[in-house]
């Protein structure tokens, strides 16, 4: 009987060599995915006003100028060119949705409860948001499909002042632990539900503070935009606060402001220096305790605050959350969109 030599346990494995005419690599593998491949399509704002195709101007000058927030210079230009082309995407993304809720009802052979289209809006401090939503609102509620819009913004959400100093977060406002994250979700989730009469805290930026007392009542609107810092987030940095759902599941659509931080930075500045004006004869203003300080101080401040509040928030918590947008409006130093990238489907 021949008896055959086992193989060493430890003896080193033969792996064959690949072939000669094995191909390499394509570049954009090569370079990373991102350096080729992008999951958005770019516009140019010449290139996106084409997608308007006869969609009309409803908007006045005199209607434009009260949407408008402090120191931003939106003009009907660039609502012909941005927002007209964005609010037809728009009127399209929610009849489609309207549709497939018909073919729910008809497939469960029950009519369920009017459900809203919700929009989330996200972007830095001082990059524009709420005019963005502001004037979003003011052409989406012109469309006779969904007459009935609600603008919705999450600082009604932030834990009071009071609270936040109890908590040692003071210096944490705008994060995403400053938040009432469950009293936010549970709004939405009543949203989406199609529950009436849902009230939200209103906060006041004059006051810097959430009003105690007051609200806002949300009533089975045809569409929602929720505006804020951190909404298209799906997690929370605090141990303490894991939650297994997130604002950002709620919503339909996503939208993210851009621009460069350190234009974002100067706009900062500029508006802190604006709202200090406005508020020297406010003696009820949150920004009237700087009304001794001079121009040079006051700006010193304002770049302090920015430097280590806000910018902080942004490149940590805000930016990451850029890529999950749908739709990223690109902004230029005179606040005004230059370019419109639209994530493909």
């Amino acid at each position: 009987m021949t008896v055959r030599a086992k193989a060493h346990p430890r003896a080193p494995i033969q792996l064959p060599e690949p072939p000669a005419e094995f191909p390499a690599a394509p570049p954009a593998i090569e370079a990373g995915f991102g350096a080729r491949v992008s999951p958005y399509i770019r516009f140019t704002r010449q290139e996106w006003r084409g997608l308007r195709r006869g969609t009309p101007l409803t908007l006045t000058e005199a209607e434009l100028a009260e949407l408008r927030g402090f120191n931003e210079s939106v003009s009907l230009a660039e609502v012909v060119d941005v927002y007209l082309p964005l609010s037809r995407l728009l009127n399209l993304y929610v009849a489609e949705t309207q549709r497939l809720y018909k073919v729910t009802a008809t497939f469960l052979g029950k009519r369920p409860p009017k459900v809203p289209y919700v929009i989330g809006l996200a972007g830095s401090v001082a990059v524009g948001k709420s005019t963005t939503a502001r004037v979003l609102r003011a052409l989406l509620c012109r469309w006779p499909d969904h007459p009935k819009v609600a603008l919705v913004t999450t600082d009604g959400f932030l834990y009071a002042n009071q609270a936040l100093a109890e908590l040692g977060l003071t210096r944490r406002k705008g994060f995403p632990e400053s938040y009432d994250l469950p009293a936010l979700i549970r709004f939405l989730a009543d949203l989406k539900a199609g529950r009436r009469h849902l009230r939200v805290p209103v906060y006041s930026h004059r006051v810097y503070d959430v009003v105690p007392g007051e609200h806002q009542e949300v009533d089975r609107p045809d569409i929602v935009i929720v505006e804020g810092l951190n909404v298209l987030q799906t997690g929370v940095p605090s141990p303490w606060k894991k939650h297994q759902v997130f604002v950002s599941d709620f919503f339909d659509f996503t939208m993210y402001v851009d621009a460069p931080t350190e234009v974002i930075r100067a706009w900062y500045v500029e508006r802190f220096a604006g709202f200090r004006a406005l508020a020297l004869r406010d003696p009820t203003s949150m920004f009237h305790r700087f009304a001794e300080l001079g121009d040079e101080e006051l700006r010193a401040h304002a770049l302090k605050v920015w430097t280590e509040i806000n910018e902080v928030n942004l490149v940590e918590n805000i930016l990451p959350s850029r890529e999950r947008a749908r739709l990223i409006l690109e902004k230029g130093p005179d606040h005004g969109v230059q370019g419109v990238r639209l994530r493909k489907l």
